[in-house]
């Protein structure tokens, strides 16, 4: 079977099933695949050119009109659409239905009782963080770690310096992607905050769904043990 996966989250998942897709996008980190573009600018030419049997989107993840326009050429598309920690099993039991994957378990997810609220910056000039409708916040809420909400309806609201100075919120968790907050933005960070309990995790761990799903919880839970 010939898939194609515009979601770095499914490839990855894919190669943990042992299914090798025919092409992916560069930004699955998979250097040995082909790749047709990025997640949000695919090369629908070089896609259709491969004749796959199935492409793989996710609406948080893909454009529509993206896939509408492989729709339009007769491709197979799957949408996924993953938002929250306890759409996963669904989807990708779909997935592996689609593709001949294995039977997964389908366990859901507790939120435990909320410990801290942190505030999970996403990028940088201009500042942005993450709202309790997407897929990172929930995980956190798995480790009961809720994400400081702004008074936006955004998924992924834009802050000014000023709101960083006065955030309700206990600490700050600074994940490596998609901007990649390293050990020198902590100063920065605590100062434009006045938090002193800055920390780096894995943006992969946090926001990349699917086989890492389980171990992610493993690896953040530990990071995060001490409070």
């Amino acid at each position: 079977m010939k898939i194609v996966s515009l979601v770095p989250s499914v490839t990855e998942t894919l190669l943990a099933w042992n299914i090798e897709p025919t092409a992916c996008t560069r930004f699955c980190e998979q250097p040995s695949l082909r790749h047709v573009g990025g997640t949000k600018d695919p090369d629908i030419a070089s896609i259709f050119a491969l004749q796959p049997d199935l492409v793989v989107v996710d609406r948080e993840e893909n454009r529509k009109e993206d896939a509408e326009a492989l729709i339009a050429q007769g491709i197979t598309v799957c949408d996924l659409h993953v938002v929250s920690v306890h759409d996963v099993p669904r989807e990708m039991q779909r997935l592996s239905d689609l593709v001949g994957g294995p039977t997964l378990e389908l366990s859901e997810r507790v939120e435990q009782e909320q410990r801290s609220i942190a505030f999970v910056p996403i990028w940088r000039r201009p500042w942005m963080t993450i709202s309790e409708k997407t897929y990172g916040a929930t995980l956190l809420k798995c480790l009961g770690i809720h994400v400081f909400q702004p008074d936006s309806p955004d998924a992924y609201p834009t802050l000014s310096d000023d709101d960083l100075a006065g955030l309700a919120a206990q600490m700050v968790l600074l994940p490596t992607e998609p901007y990649v907050f390293a050990e020198r933005h902590i100063a920065e960070v605590q100062e434009r905050t006045g938090i002193s309990d800055v920390r780096i995790i894995d943006g992969k761990d946090l926001f990349w769904w699917g086989a890492r799903t389980n171990d992610a919880l493993a690896r953040l839970g530990k990071d995060l043990a001490r409070l």
